[in-house]
């Protein structure tokens, strides 16, 4: 291992869903499990990252763990909190500010859709009264154009939400454990056409924690540690249609999953071909669909087949959100992303508490979308 190369050496996961306890207390139950598993205490730690949208400061944490003085960077990126979190701490190790790291991230929404202020997002106020600052008819509206460029068809994205919810049912962390078909996700109450209500994930409340550490220490901590052999962010280029985008061009240029993920790819030197398992944002049905081919995973178009041949299932070619993705889990929005890793770290470990990935997966991927257009993706290596 070379001392300036990053390792997953812990982790540690809530159940996602419903909670009577706190965010922070949930922040706390999965920060505890990470410095377990990688075998450390609190006092071992010399920087701390952390995300949260709604459920309190990250940083409060300390008040529970110990209070050693660390440095401690609270960050908030919408759905990308989690993605940028990790990228913070790699920053730091590799500028030799720390070796040993914990990131953390939780949130603990109430029912009902997210809520967002347009002036927070440098709208104007009237934007709100469009009716786009409901992400569902944003992802609705992309879906939809997405599927008359490329022929594809609505029962794709039914195959997308019927595998989820089949993953979710194998993954005791998962809110969604009942398996439906793809007739019962198509039949369910429409939402925004051609997005269905089982075709969309749900706020939800968990958390998840990481310890990093650099490769000079990575293999006294971990039996297995799993390299982050490359983590990046992009935010979106001009003209591009994201969520809370005030116009569409007729010719949108790159989302910023296209910028994140070739950066990534690049930086690990891998392609997208080599990846064994992967994780990529589906908000809804309609995101994992584009996102797919944005992040280079398939050619645009290829979805139709490549859903209908099974590839994506656990036991396909290209197995995708392995643990029931956003769809089986729901989005603690702090969390979300760091899920992601804590999935394709345990399959690469072979400690997956769903189902296993066949045969010895040693490459895998993650991929997240948020507001108002800010990607972040990790290749992940043994």
């Amino acid at each position: 291992m070379r001392p300036e190369d990053v390792y997953v050496v812990g982790a540690g996961m809530t159940a996602f869903g419903r909670h009577e306890v706190s965010g922070l207390d949930l922040g706390e139950q999965a920060l505890r499990a990470a410095l377990d598993d990688a075998g450390v205490s609190w006092s071992d730690i010399d920087f701390a990252v952390g995300g949260s949208n709604v459920s309190g400061k990250p940083d409060s944490l300390v008040s529970r763990l110990g209070l050693t003085g660390i440095p401690f960077t609270t960050v908030k990126n919408g759905c990308a909190t989690g993605g940028v979190a990790i990228a913070t701490a790699i920053s730091a190790m590799q500028a030799r500010r720390a070796d040993l790291v914990a990131v953390v991230g939780f949130d603990k929404h109430e029912r009902g859709a997210f809520a967002a202020d347009p002036v927070a997002y440098g709208l104007g106020s009237w934007y709100a009264s469009t009716g786009m600052m409901v992400t569902t008819q944003y992802f609705a509206m992309k879906t939809r154009r997405y599927q008359y460029e490329h022929g594809i068809s609505n029962r794709t994205l039914a195959r997308i939400s019927a595998r989820a919810f089949r993953n979710g049912k194998e993954n005791p962390l998962a809110w969604r454990r009942t398996p439906l078909t793809e007739e019962e996700v198509l039949a369910s109450a429409p939402v925004n056409d051609p997005l269905t209500q089982y075709m969309f994930c749900q706020p939800s409340q968990g958390a998840v924690a990481l310890v990093l550490a650099r490769g000079d220490r990575a293999g006294d901590l971990c039996d297995t540690p799993v390299r982050l052999a490359a983590v990046t962010q992009r935010t979106r280029r001009f003209g591009s249609f994201e969520v809370f985008s005030p116009w569409l061009s007729k010719d949108p240029w790159n989302s910023p999953s296209v910028d994140a993920s070739a950066a990534a790819f690049a930086e690990a030197d891998v392609s997208p071909s080599d990846v064994q398992v992967a994780q990529v944002q589906d908000t809804d049905s309609g995101s994992e669909m584009i996102h797919l081919a944005d992040t280079g995973l398939c050619k645009h178009g290829e979805q139709e087949q490549l859903l209908a041949d099974g590839a994506t299932d656990i036991d396909g070619a290209l197995p995708v959100n392995t643990d029931g993705g956003c769809l089986a889990n729901g989005e603690p929005i702090g969390a979300s992303a760091l899920r992601q890793v804590h999935e394709v770290v345990r399959q690469l470990q072979r400690r997956a508490p769903g189902r296993q990935v066949p045969g010895d997966p040693r490459v895998g991927f993650t991929h997240v979308y948020g507001a108002p257009g800010l990607s972040a993706c990790a290749v992940l290596t043994l």
